[in-house]
């Protein structure tokens, strides 16, 4: 693969879509989107980091989602599709976090309500879309439809057979009997992607370079699964023989169970990894850039039988690291960020530095251990993304406040302060990121704001109160823009 070019020096956000402050009960395409873009252009942003867009699945989890490349309903801009009336006695009070509950009963039977066929103006521009997307769209569209029909149960528990086995019979009898229904989620899928692409050059415009998340795993219940079972590591029936997580370690003594079915990576190099290069094409039409969850998996990954209990009795084994990689040759205009955490080995390393894939940097992790932590600020390389804290861990402010004290000792002594309260080593731990070499400084907007674990994304292993966090409009203030701002310009970015 041709080495990818490095990025250009700056500061950039994490907030999630869902996280913000919009009218109905969760963040979205309108206008609050388009106000938090002008946030980032007057607090001298260059990067806006976001979580993965697909649907949520499992937990709320946008990890565990029904289809690797659709896009989230709940982030549309209802107002914009729905009668005026309509969309106004939907609007809500602002609430810092979000039911996903009432999205589940409400969201699609509204819009389905709205539904009456595809508008005449838009129909050319809404075929080129069906057909561009073709090669997902078709098998999550009629996913979505059996799965309703089936009260959205876990497409291995539905109702027959010779739809759970993507019977092609089957299938075709269903889709003659059921075609409006099939069109509703393509219709969805085509608004989503206008609005996202609206906002998306909205941001371009104003200087702002989008990160996309791409999750390294799909979940079990998802139209990939179920069209492609070819693909994955799975019995029969369709059960998974083997699932994804990670080992115990000093965050949890189970280890994390995923859960996610393992890729049958023989199978995909048969045809170059098609699978997995659409993927990446479709990313790079949705972001300027993406970080590769979990990086270290396409080189050796941890393999857990399933059904197990927890992660202790699982063991690593051998990805397709660079055959993959090189695969990726022709993909579109789209960087990629490696997160490189966890079991890193020489190989993945060596696989990054050849790519030309930034690593990242977690200030969080920088204080455990003695000077030669490869996250303290002075042993960072330019060609990193440096992070307080990924979208897994607590707040800065709430880790300080609970770190063990040989940590807070470590990080005062490092930064030469006496204040150790959590604030101030927050704010130091912010002031030396943005100060570093990593040509990229990502802060969540938590921490910016100085907020504790209350605003937390997601504790990993944890099923409830997860993904819920929103940010009120009214923490969004010129005062934080100029104080933000004032630092980038200080450390050049």
């Amino acid at each position: 693969m041709e080495k990818q070019e490095r990025f250009a020096r700056g500061a950039g956000i994490l907030l999630p879509i869902f996280s913000l402050p919009s009218k109905f009960g969760i963040g979205a395409f309108d206008s609050a989107a388009y106000n938090f873009v002008d946030f980032l252009k007057m607090s001298g942003q260059k990067y806006w980091q976001i979580l993965p867009l697909n649907p949520t699945g499992f937990a709320d989890s946008p990890y565990q989602s029904s289809c690797a490349f659709a896009g989230n309903p709940y982030f549309l801009d209802i107002s914009k599709i729905l009668p005026h009336d309509t969309a106004h006695h939907l609007e809500t009070e602002f609430s810092e976090h979000i039911d996903y509950f009432e999205l589940f009963q409400n969201r699609a039977k509204i819009l389905r309500q709205n539904f009456s066929g595809i508008p005449q103006e838009i129909k050319n521009e809404y075929s080129t879309f069906c057909k561009e997307n073709e090669f997902w769209l078709e098998d999550y569209s009629l996913f979505m439809a059996i799965k309703e029909r089936n009260n959205y149960k876990p497409w291995l528990e539905w109702e027959y057979e010779d739809l759970k086995r993507h019977d092609e019979e089957a299938i075709k009898e269903f889709l003659s009997e059921n075609r409006d229904e099939i069109e509703f989620w393509k219709y969805v899928q085509y608004l989503f992607f206008s609005q996202w692409h609206s906002l998306k050059s909205y941001a371009n415009e104003n200087g702002i370079t989008v990160i996309g998340d791409l999750p390294i795993y799909v979940s079990l219940d998802s139209s990939d699964v179920w069209a492609n079972r070819q693909l994955f590591l799975l019995n029969e029936e369709g059960y998974p023989l083997e699932v994804a997580g990670v080992p115990p370690d000093s965050f949890s003594n189970d280890g994390q169970l995923w859960g996610n079915p393992i890729y049958d990576w023989n199978e995909m190099k048969k045809d170059g990894y098609m699978w997995w290069k659409r993927r990446l094409q479709l990313s790079s039409v949705l972001y300027d850039a993406v970080r590769i969850d979990h990086f270290i998996g396409f080189v050796n990954y941890y393999s857990i039988p399933y059904g197990a209990h927890d992660a202790k009795n699982g063991e690593w084994k051998r990805g397709p690291g660079k055959h993959l990689i090189d695969s990726w040759r022709d993909i579109g205009n789209i960087k990629i960020i490696a997160e490189d955490l966890g079991n890193v080995t020489d190989e993945v390393g060596e696989l990054m530095k050849d790519a030309g894939f930034p690593g990242m940097k977690i200030l969080q992790f920088a204080f455990t251990s003695g000077y030669d932590n490869r996250h303290l600020p002075h042993n960072f390389e330019e060609n990193s993304v440096i992070y307080g804290g990924t979208h897994d861990n607590q707040t800065l402010l709430g880790y300080f406040s609970v770190c063990d004290n040989r940590e807070l000792e470590f990080a005062c002594d490092y930064f030469n302060i006496e204040n150790k309260s959590p604030a101030a080593i927050s704010e130091e731990i912010i002031r030396a990121g943005l100060e570093s070499r990593a040509d990229i400084a990502i802060f969540s907007l938590q921490d910016y704001l100085g907020l504790d674990d209350s605003a937390r994304i997601n504790t990993p292993s944890v099923l409830e109160g997860n993904w819920r966090w929103r940010v009120s409009e009214k923490l969004l203030t010129q005062e934080l823009s100029d104080k933000i701002r004032e630092r980038c310009v200080k450390y050049g970015r």
